[in-house]
C-alpha cells in the first residue's frame, strides 16, 4: 500500500530549470470537492464535518504553503464548471489525470493511485472482465473517467450521480454492471457487508489522482513541492491508512436517521423556509407589475410581459438556476449560492404567479374601477384600495399552492450548493453510503413544513371569504 502513495515523484522535481517563476498561491485557497463522495470527501455522520482523505490531504498543502483552505461544495457535474467561473481555485475531488484534462488544466503532481474494478450483482457469471461489458448497461458518472473505461471496452454507459445511485441500480436489475474506483468500492463494502454486488475484476487502468486548477494559474509547482514533502514524511502514508487500511464501522439505518434528523432541522429553519419566504415575497411583487403589464393595452408593456412570463414557464427551474450561478460569472455577473437561488426561486414564483394575479384582476367587474374613478380615486388608489382586496380572495388558493411548490423546488437548490434539507440529508448519507433512512426523514421533515403551510392557507382563505355574499 506505501507504493500507492509513494510510489511517484512529484511533477515539480521534473521541471525544466528554466521554468517561468511559480505565481503566488491565493492567501485563502478556495477548493471544490463534492463532501458527498466518501472516503475521499464527505461529512462525518455525528459532527457534520468535512472530512475524507482529500480532505486530509488538501489540509496538509495549505499548512505547507501557509495559506487558509476554504472548502466549497459542489456536484460533480458543476465542478469543473465552477474552478473555470473562478468560484474555486482548485478542484481536490479524486481527479484522474487524462489527456483532456491535460489540455484544458493545470494539474499537480499525483497524490495517491489506485485503480478501476468491475462490479456486477452476485450470482451474475455473465461478466467476468470488463471485455464482457461490450453492450451491457454501465452505471457511471458521465463526466468520470471510468465512465470512459466503461465506453472503451463498448459498455452502454448509463448516467448516474454517485456511486451509491449506481449500486442501488445494480442490485435491483436495472444496470448490468458498473465501473469505478476500487477504494470507493471497498469503502462501500466495508459499510454495507450485505451488498449484493461483488467485484469480478481490477482493471489494468491505474488511476493518477491529481489536484486541478485552472489552466496558466501558475501556482501548481509550490503545490507539486508541498506534496513531495508530504510524500517524503510520511503524512499521505498516515492519511492513507487511516481511510483506506482501517476498517469503517458499519451504522444501522435507525442510528443514521436519528443523527441526521436534527441538521436536516436546522437547514430547515436555517435556509429552506427564509429561501422560500424570500422568493414567494419578492417574486409575488414582481408578478404584480407583470400582471399589469400584461392586461396593458400598450404592446411595449404587454409585449415584454409575454416574453417573461413565456421564458420562466417554458424553461425548467434547474436550468436557470446553472444559469444564474454557473452561467453568469462567465459574463462577469457573480452571486453567492443563496442569492442566486433566491434570484432563479423569485423568477420562477413570478412568472407563475403572474397569470393567477392577471386572472385574479380580470375576475373583478369593470364597474369596481368606474366606481373607485367615480368617488376620485385615481388608478393606483383604485387597485390598492378596491380591486387588490376583491382579488385576492381568488388568488389566495392557488398563490398558496405556488408557496407551497417553491418550498418543494428549493430541494433544487442542492445542486448549486445551497445546504438546504437535500443537501443535507446527501452530506449525512455520504459517510455509511446509506440513502434510504435519510431521503425518509427529509421527505417527513418537507411533508410536516406543507402539512403546516396548507392549514395556514385554509385558514387565511376562511378568513378572506367570511364577507362574502353567498
Amino acid at each position: 500500500m506505501t507504493a500507492v502513495v509513494l510510489g511517484r515523484p512529484a511533477v515539480a522535481d521534473d521541471a525544466p530549470a528554466a521554468a517561468a517563476p511559480p505565481a503566488v498561491v491565493p492567501p485563502v485557497l478556495r477548493v471544490g470537492t463534492e463532501g458527498t463522495y466518501a472516503p475521499f470527501s464527505y461529512h462525518d455522520a455525528k459532527t457534520n464535518k468535512l472530512t475524507g482523505f482529500d480532505i486530509d490531504v488538501m489540509n496538509a498543502i495549505g499548512k505547507r504553503l501557509g495559506v487558509r483552505v476554504q472548502y466549497v461544495e459542489i456536484p460533480f457535474d458543476g465542478i469543473f464548471a465552477a474552478l473555470q467561473s473562478k468560484r474555486i481555485d482548485v478542484v481536490a475531488n479524486e481527479i484522474t489525470r487524462n489527456p483532456e484534462r491535460e489540455q484544458l488544466y493545470d494539474l499537480s503532481a499525483p497524490y495517491v493511485e489506485t485503480t478501476g474494478v468491475v462490479v456486477t450483482r452476485k450470482g451474475n457469471d455473465t461478466i467476468k472482465s470488463l471485455a464482457d461489458l461490450k453492450g451491457k448497461r454501465s452505471g457511471q458518472n458521465v463526466s468520470s473517467n471510468w465512465a470512459e473505461v466503461a465506453r472503451k471496452a463498448g459498455a452502454k454507459v448509463v448516467g448516474v450521480e454517485d456511486l451509491s445511485q449506481a449500486i442501488n441500480s445494480l442490485e435491483n436489475g436495472r444496470l448490468d454492471a458498473l465501473v469505478n474506483d476500487k477504494l470507493a468500492v471497498r469503502n462501500y463494502l466495508a459499510l454495507n457487508p450485505d451488498a449484493r454486488i461483488q467485484v469480478v475484476q481490477e482493471t489494468e487502468d491505474r488511476g493518477e489522482s491529481v489536484l486541478a486548477a485552472r489552466k496558466g494559474s501558475g501556482y501548481m509547482p509550490q503545490i507539486d513541492a508541498a506534496i513531495a514533502q508530504l510524500r517524503a514524511d510520511g503524512t499521505l502514508k498516515k492519511a492513507y491508512d487511516t481511510y483506506f487500511t482501517a476498517k469503517p464501522k458499519p451504522v444501522t439505518n435507525w442510528q443514521l436517521a436519528k443523527d441526521s434528523f436534527w441538521p436536516m432541522v436546522q437547514a430547515a429553519v436555517k435556509r429552506t423556509i427564509p429561501l422560500a419566504i424570500i422568493a414567494f415575497g419578492v417574486g409575488l411583487v414582481i408578478a404584480l407589475f407583470v400582471a399589469l403589464a400584461r392586461m396593458s393595452s400598450q404592446p411595449w408593456f404587454s409585449a415584454p410581459a409575454r416574453l417573461f412570463v413565456s421564458i420562466i414557464r417554458g424553461t425548467p427551474l434547474l436550468v436557470q438556476l446553472f444559469v444564474i450561478f454557473y452561467g453568469l460569472p462567465e459574463i462577469g455577473i457573480k452571486f453567492n449560492s443563496f442569492v442566486a437561488a433566491a434570484i432563479a426561486l423569485s423568477l420562477n414564483v413570478a412568472g407563475y404567479a403572474a397569470e393567477v394575479v392577471r386572472a385574479a384582476l380580470e375576475s373583478i367587474p369593470r364597474g369596481q374601477w368606474e366606481a373607485g374613478s367615480t368617488v376620485g380615486m385615481d388608478y393606483r388608489t383604485t387597485l390598492r384600495r378596491i380591486i387588490l382586496p376583491q382579488a385576492a380572495r381568488t388568488a389566495v388558493p392557488p398563490l398558496g399552492n405556488i408557496f407551497i411548490s417553491t418550498v418543494k423546488d428549493t430541494s433544487l437548490t442542492a445542486l448549486i450548493l445551497v445546504l438546504e434539507i437535500v443537501r443535507t440529508a446527501q452530506n449525512a448519507a455520504a459517510s455509511t453510503q446509506k440513502f434510504f433512512p435519510v431521503y425518509v426523514v427529509a421527505a417527513v421533515i418537507y411533508w410536516v413544513i406543507c402539512l403546516a403551510l396548507s392549514f395556514l392557507q385554509s385558514r387565511a382563505e376562511t378568513r378572506l371569504s367570511r364577507f362574502v355574499i353567498a
